[in-house]
């Protein structure tokens, strides 16, 4: 068998694979002599048709048995012969039919995992930002936990309709004088002034009104409008005020805080509001501790990634938003995109992550790490804490999934691995300024 290689990178090769015409002969003869012992045709005793009648009736199907095993049987040679280290499978780039009169030549292409050598991780400069809690942060999560308790009383004494009131709408639209389906006649309808539900001239034409007021009105929609149902057209409202309701928030008192859980006074629930927000700092510090080893690992070393990998990685970014998309009851169709246009949005930020696992994975084989029980019995309390179930039924699911341990296993690896490299680094640890501790509240919102 002869092997012809061409680079198409370090990760990639192609072969030009010709099969002699001797092992073509004898493939068929000996496929051709396993269907004569069980084949059955008219007119002939078991095992004693001849050659040229089976092939005629079953030439189509022997050929593709054989092309078969002789892809499979050179594949495998030739990778044993160059010492490949392949992920995914080969590809076939093309096959001619099989002719017994000559050798079979065919080409396909292999991937390969790179070759990263030796990880230099020593010696990073890396900078701890140290966000903790402020009192405003705290205040404003009592705020807001007090703008989910508010109840709408009411107003108590007369007076028209300002911004912040809900009012309670009876209203219809029409388009050229006839009711239009797009507005159809709703009926005690509260809406929050200012939230523009409707639009915001909608909610300045409101602004003023009286309990019982009623009030026609053009609206005119721009054609880039958010809301389709209602964009470039131009609607008449007639509507009616029947009531206006004004946001009565509650104090802050202990008896507040013990509806909001299990809390006897409120030192108790901003007790836990610090705990919480403390919480989510302490993750920020050590997502962006390991954003900063992960840029200078990645340039630190260059090497080709197998497209198969970022494939791989891809399928798993995608099932992963998926399965984020259903529990908030919606689909990745509802964001306007094909999965092809979030596969080119994602392909990056997969490229970066199998970048990052090679290095950490060679890190792990080269420090020779391990993990012991105890590490491993943590990574599976860990996981019971974060999807919030008993110890014993996290036990219980990788004992039914054995494959499963080996991905949690290489998952508690790469930690490790990342401790140990922050463990050898230089840490400047810093106070938050301005700007990072907004990127902070925006992301924990």
């Amino acid at each position: 068998m002869q092997i012809t290689v061409e680079d198409v990178s370090s990760v990639k090769k192609t072969l030009h694979i010709e099969i002699p015409n001797e092992t073509v002969v004898s493939e068929l003869d000996a496929a051709y002599n396993q269907l004569k012992k069980t084949a059955k045709v008219k007119g002939f005793r078991p095992g004693k048709a001849p050659r040229s009648v089976l092939e005629r009736m079953y030439k189509k199907d022997i050929n593709g048995d054989v092309v078969s095993k002789l892809l499979q049987n050179a594949l495998m040679e030739a990778i044993r012969e160059k010492e490949y280290n392949i992920v995914g499978q080969p590809e076939l780039v093309d096959a001619p039919e099989l002719d017994p009169a000559t050798s079979f030549k065919f080409t396909a292409s292999v991937e390969l995992r790179p070759e990263i050598g030796e990880v230099n991780f020593k010696e990073m400069k890396i900078t701890k930002t140290l966000y903790k809690a402020t009192d405003e942060e705290i205040d404003a999560q009592l705020q807001m936990l007090r703008k989910n308790g508010a109840k709408r009383e009411p107003i108590e004494e007369a007076r028209p309709l300002a911004d912040g009131d809900y009012a309670v709408l009876t209203y219809e639209g029409f388009k050229e004088g006839q009711p239009f389906e797009n507005t159809p006649l709703v009926e005690n309808q509260q809406m929050k002034i200012g939230a523009a539900a409707m639009s915001n001239q909608f909610d300045e034409q409101l602004v003023g009104m009286n309990a019982g007021d009623e009030k026609e009105f053009e609206i005119t929609y721009a054609d880039s409008y958010v809301n389709s149902n209602l964009a470039g057209n131009t609607i008449t409202f007639k509507v009616k005020l029947n009531q206006i309701l004004e946001e009565i928030l509650p104090e802050l008192t202990d008896e507040f805080a013990q509806t909001m859980g299990p809390f006897e006074s409120l030192a108790a629930l901003r007790d836990e509001i610090v705990k919480n927000l403390t919480m989510n700092y302490e993750k920020r510090m050590e997502q962006e501790l390991n954003e900063q080893v992960f840029s200078t690992l990645i340039e630190r070393h260059e090497f080709d990634v197998p497209g198969i990998m970022i494939e791989y990685e891809l399928d798993a970014i995608l099932a992963e938003a998926e399965r984020a998309f259903q529990m908030n009851g919606m689909s990745i169709e509802q964001l306007g995109k094909s999965r092809e246009e979030l596969r080119d949005q994602y392909r990056e930020l997969a490229e970066k992550q199998v970048r990052r696992h090679l290095l950490l994975a060679t890190i792990v084989q080269q420090e020779t790490m391990e993990l012991s029980d105890e590490e491993l019995e943590a990574g599976y309390a860990d996981m019971a804490a974060m999807v919030n179930q008993p110890l014993e039924a996290i036990h219980a699911f990788y004992q039914a999934n054995p494959d499963k341990i080996e991905v949690l296993k290489l998952t508690l690896l790469e930690k490790k691995a990342v401790r140990l490299i922050i463990e050898g680094s230089d840490v400047d640890e810093v106070e938050p300024t301005l700007e990072n501790a907004d990127a902070a509240e925006a992301d924990e919102a």
